[in-house]
């Protein structure tokens, strides 16, 4: 009986074979072929005007065909650089977002800063005159630092205001007792006891820490936002495997070859290949989304009570707060300082009967008309908000780029009126899920699952460094880096980068220490699934061929 019914089966096939090549016997036209060859761009010398014997292809079936050899392989470099472009394209809005977004907040913050010195500098001028005048570089050089440190300098900033505070002392003092001499070493005394003597009051505590945190979220911000934007620029620049090529060769320009130049291909049939050539980008998806979850947080902490706007704008307010109330404890400072340092040696000077005068009423920086929005085109909080959805919108981008790329602009949702591989009609196999683990399965791309692309790796591990650090600054810690300055020294907070800064120093060669977190297990676990992974195919392909010959054995027994 099963003899009888193979026998049957074979008969049938035979007979659909022989009508089918019955039916192609009589060559048809490559007028829609030639036309559609010469839209691309190319020279239609040696394109047939009628089928030929396709035993020459080497990717599309090889039937009755309107392609030669030359042809076949022009169409294959064609669906290389389309594929690249469709990738480029199709990623293009999202790599903008961070373009413009960075560029935006970072000039928003700098003028922020500028407009906050110019504040302090109009205002100090005003009140002090000349005694400012005479000190400024004080003030200067504490500004110059912030940008500095912001930029990605090397600056620890609790070190960077602590000397700030010890210069204001040191000047302030020598001002406010201007009768007698100070060494060098009787202003180290000073500086030693200054916790104690706590001149400015509470000022410098509060400021420091409302500094600190608004800093190092907004340079940490900055700096994923240009991570996300470099990561985004490599990423889509696919490294094509040769397998891909095939695929895509055979999903664009195989009808082509067919003579159905305007036959677009199935959609399921587009997902599998393009799930196989970006396999690799889809494995980014996971810590590319953890990334965004981290610049969310850091975003929120932008827009909180210390955000930078309300940071930086009362910054020369405070100081001359911490500047008044040093005059008005002058005495008592003195006293302190004379007590624990020594009656210091008269100058022959007399003191100076106006010394430093008392600011007689408050001012701002400037008023709500002036409020630097001239580069970021709005406030603060409405900019951070732009940001927020963006990020929001770019969250599964990576393995959601397949469905993206096989639009109806690419693809025929007619499922009949489709290339399904090989003619028009539905296409059968099941949809791979994404990722490079799942390609083992795909009927179209052959995908070597053991061997991730390198470029891809580099770049989640980019992104792991990256969230490490936003998480630390949404919790008001800076992180220690390499200045490529220092000559191997490590010392400072974490790195900012402005454009002429290296890359290469945030994505290979600064992974921040994070407390409680240790790499190396998690590279080991990594290394032992890179080993099993690679000991995986080899298992199935021995357990495949097992089975294939088992099937083969009881089929001629029987």
């Amino acid at each position: 009986m099963n003899a009888m019914w193979r026998l049957q089966v074979a008969f049938c096939t035979v007979s659909v074979l022989s009508l089918s090549s019955a039916g192609e016997s009589k060559a048809r036209s490559c007028s829609e072929v030639r036309q559609a060859y010469k839209a691309k761009g190319f020279s239609l010398l040696n394109v047939p005007l009628q089928e030929i014997s396709g035993e020459h292809l080497r990717v599309c079936p090889q039937g009755y065909t309107c392609c030669t050899s030359e042809m076949e392989e022009k169409l294959n470099q064609q669906s290389k650089l389309e594929f690249e472009s469709m990738v480029e394209e199709s990623s293009r809005q999202m790599r903008t977002t961070f373009i413009s977004r960075h560029k935006k907040f970072d000039e928003f913050f700098l003028e922020l800063l500028d407009n906050s010195e110019k504040s302090l500098n109009s205002m100090f001028t005003r009140t002090y005159g000349k005694l400012y005048m005479q000190n400024s570089e004080v003030f200067q050089d504490l500004f110059t630092e912030l940008k500095r440190y912001y930029t990605g300098g090397n600056v620890n900033l609790e070190e960077m205001l602590n000397d700030f505070w010890s210069r204001l002392l040191e000047r302030m003092f020598q001002l406010l007792n201007s009768q007698y001499h100070f060494t060098d070493d009787y202003l180290e005394c000073i500086g030693k006891i200054a916790d104690v003597l706590k001149p400015f009051g509470d000022v410098p505590r509060r400021l420091k820490v409302q500094v600190t945190k608004a800093f190092i979220a907004a340079r940490t911000f900055v700096q994923g936002l240009m991570v996300g934007r470099e990561v985004a620029n490599r990423v889509a620049k696919v490294n094509v495997a040769p397998a891909c090529v095939r695929a895509l060769t055979k999903m664009l320009y195989c009808p082509y070859c067919r003579g159905m130049a305007g036959l677009k291909p199935c959609h399921n049939y587009c997902h599998n290949v393009m799930r196989g050539c970006l396999a690799n980008q889809a494995d980014l998806d996971s810590e590319w989304n953890l990334f965004i979850d981290a610049m969310l947080l850091v975003a929120n902490r932008l827009e909180g009570p210390d955000n930078i706007e309300a940071v930086i704008d009362p910054v020369d307010i405070k100081i001359s707060e911490a500047i008044i109330t040093m005059q008005e404890n002058s005495m008592q400072v003195s006293a302190k300082v004379f007590q624990e340092c020594g009656q210091p040696k008269p100058s022959g000077l007399s003191r100076s009967t106006r010394g430093i005068d008392i600011l007689s009423s408050r001012f701002r920086p400037y008023t709500p008309e002036q409020r630097p929005t001239s580069a970021a085109g709005t406030s603060l909080e409405r900019m951070v908000n732009e940001i927020k959805e963006r990020l929001e919108e770019s969250k599964r981008f990576w393995s959601k780029l397949p469905d993206d790329i096989c639009s109806e602009e690419l693809t025929q949702p007619d499922e009949e009126q489709c290339w399904n591989s090989h003619t028009k009609g539905r296409y059968f196999p099941e949809v791979v899920k994404e990722g490079l683990t799942n390609q083992i399965n795909n009927p179209e791309v052959d995908v070597d699952i053991t061997r991730p692309d390198t470029l891809i790796r580099q770049q989640i591990m980019a992104l792991r460094v990256m969230t490490n650090k936003l998480k630390n600054a949404y919790n008001g810690n800076d992180i220690y880096f390499q200045d490529s300055s220092d000559e191997g020294s490590s010392s400072g907070s974490g790195s900012g980068c402005t454009d002429s800064c290296t890359t290469e120093l945030i994505f290979v060669g600064t992974e921040a220490p994070v407390i409680g977190t240790d790499r190396s297990d998690e590279r080991a676990a990594a290394a032992a699934a890179g080993k099993s992974l690679s000991r995986g195919p080899s298992t199935l392909l021995v357990m495949s061929a097992l089975t294939l010959l088992l099937w083969a054995t009881q089929t001629q027994l029987r």
